[in-house]
């Protein structure tokens, strides 16, 4: 199975887990693992290729002075295969896992202000990058471990 076919596949059960009635909370991940989300976006139809310039442009640099830095142990962005693939509602993700006790150094403001110094700029160009979305949305991912489950009945 492809990761767009798994990433689709499990956004599709977490959105489906959170409708049912009486649902369980999902367990919480031990502290000592790296914990991963998925940052979910749809851009407006036919502006695709500017939204991707300016992630690239304005916020991937800063994604990956942060796993220089240790803050992020991945960084890793996917597109879907084909469009209208399964539930892909999405036209980009983004996923970044966060080790367990990341340095707090540098800053966001840190980093930001030594790869932009022209903030004026960064600010309309992350601004249009929004402007162009349809929706964004998070998915944070506790680990389950199916091996390690007792089954309740």
């Amino acid at each position: 199975m492809s990761i767009t076919r798994r990433l689709t596949a499990v956004a599709v059960a977490c959105v489906l887990g959170s409708l049912a009635v009486g649902a369980q909370a999902p367990p919480k991940q031990a502290g000592a693992e790296a914990k991963t989300t998925w940052y979910f976006y749809t851009v407006k139809w036919g502006l695709q290729d500017e939204f991707l310039d300016l992630f690239q442009r304005n916020h991937y640099p800063i994604l990956k002075a942060k796993e220089k830095a240790g803050r992020f142990s991945a960084v890793r962005t996917y597109v879907p295969e084909f469009h209208g693939d399964g539930r892909a509602d999405w036209t980009f993700v983004v996923e970044l896992v966060v080790p367990p006790n990341p340095p707090s150094t540098p800053t966001d403001e840190e980093i930001i202000s030594k790869l932009y110094p022209d903030a004026a700029k960064l600010a309309r160009e992350e601004q249009r990058r929004f402007e162009i979305l349809v929706a964004h949305w998070d998915v944070p991912l506790n680990r389950l471990d199916l091996d390690a489950r007792k089954p309740t009945r």
